[in-house]
């Protein structure tokens, strides 16, 4: 199985690059796991919230494929616990699903067509994080889904 994070313009912050990094090359001993930047909008300082959203909508659509599980990142969605991922993770291995995207929009979120598209939406906290922070806790949780299924150390209840 791939996972795939799929999210709405660079990240220009040094740190959260190089966590990024660490936690992509930790995860290479278990999974594939590839991050999918869409490049930001141009002239968006132009456009309302809306417009906006729209057109990252298409950016986002276009770059799903049919076959691919969606799983959105939303303050809306369902919360779970790393346990709780990890056993997600291992089911949709299990089952044969050949690729997980996790979505996460730009700032001011995603369209309704997104949340249609998607076979369920994720809540990481109820706290709100910069759609490029969210990213390093992703993959962070990803990395820890990893650990607990092969019964590693890292993850401590």
């Amino acid at each position: 199985m791939k996972i795939t994070i799929l999210a709405i313009g660079k990240t220009n912050i040094n740190f959260v690059n190089e966590g990024i990094s660490e936690y992509l090359k930790r995860l290479k001993r278990y999974i594939k796991v590839e991050i999918q930047i869409i490049a930001d909008v141009k002239n968006s300082k132009n456009l309302t919230a809306p417009q906006l959203i729209q057109k990252e909508e298409e950016l986002l659509l276009n770059a799903l494929s049919s076959d691919s599980y969606v799983v959105l990142l939303d303050e809306k969605g369902k919360e779970c616990t790393s346990v709780e991922l990890s056993q997600f993770v291992e089911g949709k291995m299990i089952s044969g699903t050949k690729e997980v995207v996790f979505v996460i929009g730009g700032a001011y979120g995603v369209s309704n067509a997104i949340k249609q598209r998607a076979n369920e939406q994720l809540s990481m906290s109820q706290l709100t994080f910069s759609h490029q922070m969210i990213r390093l806790i992703l993959i962070e949780q990803i990395y820890r889904a990893m650990t607990i299924i092969r019964g590693e150390p890292y993850h401590h209840e």
